[in-house]
């Protein structure tokens, strides 16, 4: 009986993605036929390679790739440190400031959006990527609290060990606790891949240049001057998707065990 609720569950979510493939597939006069026609023919392949050249796609894949990539390091090694400080090491207010750091998760993304915004362009960052890039070298509460909890599953007797050994704190973090905590920087770094990769405002509001744009302004793009074109455009949404799908088919069991292992321990 799970398993049929689960096949059902499947089914519900993979239809809209077929039918964004085999959209991306068909010719023109296939496209609004009733009933809806569900397996092109004939296929139309030569869609891709001309949605594709629309837009400098390859340009844009390499700017998102760019900002994906320094916002998953900034990511990375701000959360792992500052949850480690609230998991690993007892210092005077701990608990109060991390009460403080969850309370920011609260505040909605659209409140902070115009102070932040005066802010990067008083520093002159407007039209560049380091307001897309930056912040996450500063921490994110969300992932801080999901890396504290795992951390705090790690039998302490470990880093004991290590300081008995003389191992100091920062190699407790680097040699001891890095290491046993994979699954859950897997499911950090998938989070923040996907995040970023998708993201559209960000973008919107910073970048000026086209050169600089990702591919989700160059979708944005495509849609302004090819409306119509709605085959072509399926055809490059799929591209775009494509690397998330195949992120998550090689992560999902180290993703899932990653979630799975953060508990509510503390």
């Amino acid at each position: 009986m799970g398993h049929a609720i689960l096949i059902l569950f499947g089914f519900v979510f993979i239809v809209p993605f077929y039918w964004l493939v085999s959209t991306s597939l068909k010719s023109d006069s296939q496209l609004f036929q009733f009933p809806p026609i569900w397996f092109p023919n004939p296929v139309k392949w030569l869609n891709y390679p001309k949605a594709l050249n629309y837009i400098p796609f390859w340009t844009y894949t390499k700017n998102t790739l760019v900002i994906a990539f320094l916002t998953v390091l900034g990511t990375v090694i701000s959360c792992s440190l500052v949850g480690y400080s609230f998991s690993r090491i007892p210092w005077k207010g701990r608990n109060f400031f991390f009460i403080v750091l969850l309370s920011t998760l609260m505040i909605p993304y659209q409140v902070t959006l115009i102070p932040v915004l005066i802010i990067f362009k008083t520093l002159g960052w407007v039209g560049s990527i380091k307001p897309l890039v930056v912040p996450a070298f500063f921490g994110s509460a969300f992932y801080i609290f999901m890396l504290r909890q795992f951390f705090m599953t790690i039998p302490t007797e470990l880093s004991e060990a290590a300081r008995i050994d003389g191992c100091n704190e920062f190699g407790i973090y680097w040699k001891i606790i890095l290491p046993l905590t994979r699954p859950a920087l897997a499911t950090v770094i998938l989070f923040t891949f996907i995040n970023s990769w998708n993201d559209f405002l960000g973008p919107l509001i910073y970048l000026n240049d086209e050169s600089q744009y990702t591919l989700s302004l160059g979708l944005q793009q495509f849609l302004s001057q090819h409306g119509a074109e709605w085959a072509l455009l399926m055809a490059a949404s799929t591209v775009m998707i494509l690397p998330i799908v195949i992120l998550f088919f090689f992560t999902q069991k180290t993703f899932i065990q990653g979630i799975t292992l953060t508990g509510i321990k503390g």
